[in-house]
């Protein structure tokens, strides 16, 4: 095998979540143009359409699934279904998520919840289904999205802050109770990248991108290009002695203080 060989993905099932667009879709395009056959999943029938009609835009021969990663039934008929469509899943990428910006002290326990629940729960609940055949082919690659709020708080997002904190102590678990079957599990935790939803906080002059620049050593949003590397590193056999990291691509932000006034 070649040192390039341990890139590839050809041959290989790469299940992405909530990956119809944005940063999931983003992930999934990068592991299919390193050979992997993609299956993604989202939660109604209009996001899945508009997701599968992305993808053969794009060139890719994706396949989707309507369900609601928070419900374990329905995660583990899908599981199902995917290994007898195409083949047990080889990489499963947690992207899945929500975010919920409302002052701590005026959330409802309900909604805090509600991201835990999308965002912490349903995570273990996908590498849970797909583990036991992970196990048994003693091979696996998980990769979960965590974010800088994996380490760091910010105002109004204590919920999300909480989740994604918990998801990168997952990641570790996992690692910790499954490396012994080959199965790596690794986290990917974007900094402030450029999507549609960005857009309006990028306009120059707009004081939050100001704020993002001056805590950015690259001095730029990152881009969901940015992205794909970490990805097919974290996929691939080139990362299979690397388990419970998580990988900021950041642009720098985490190793910075600011730029002094």
């Amino acid at each position: 095998m070649s040192f390039a060989d341990n890139f590839s993905l050809t041959g290989k099932v790469a299940l992405i979540t909530g990956a119809s667009y944005g940063i999931g879709f983003s992930i999934a395009s990068a592991l299919a143009e390193a050979g992997a056959t993609i299956v993604f999943n989202d939660i109604n029938e209009d996001f899945l359409a508009k997701g599968v009609a992305a993808y053969k835009e794009a060139g890719i021969d994706a396949k989707g699934y309507i369900c609601d990663v928070t419900d374990e039934p329905s995660v583990q008929k899908m599981v199902a279904q995917i290994a007898e469509d195409v083949g047990p899943v080889d990489i499963l990428v947690n992207n899945a998520g929500i975010i919920a910006r409302t002052p701590m002290h005026e959330m409802e326990a309900k909604d805090f919840r509600k991201v835990i629940d999308i965002d912490l729960t349903a995570p273990f609940i996908m590498a849970k289904a797909v583990l036991p055949s992970m196990m048994e082919r003693r091979s696996g690659k998980i990769i979960n999205i965590c974010s800088m709020m994996s380490e760091l708080g910010r105002e109004t997002v204590s919920a999300y802050a909480a989740a994604k904190g918990g998801l990168k102590m997952l990641t570790r678990n996992i690692a910790s109770e499954y490396g012994s079957y080959n199965i790596q599990c690794n986290g990917i935790g974007p900094g402030y990248i450029e999507t549609p939803q960005t857009a309006p906080l990028r306009e120059p002059g707009h004081p939050f991108n100001s704020f993002i620049l001056a805590k950015t050593p690259a001095n730029r949003w990152g881009t969901t290009q940015d992205l794909k590397g970490p990805a097919i590193f974290l996929a691939s056999a080139a990362s299979d002695f690397v388990n419970g990291h998580v990988l900021y691509v950041d642009g720098g932000i985490l190793a910075y203080i600011g730029k002094q006034p």
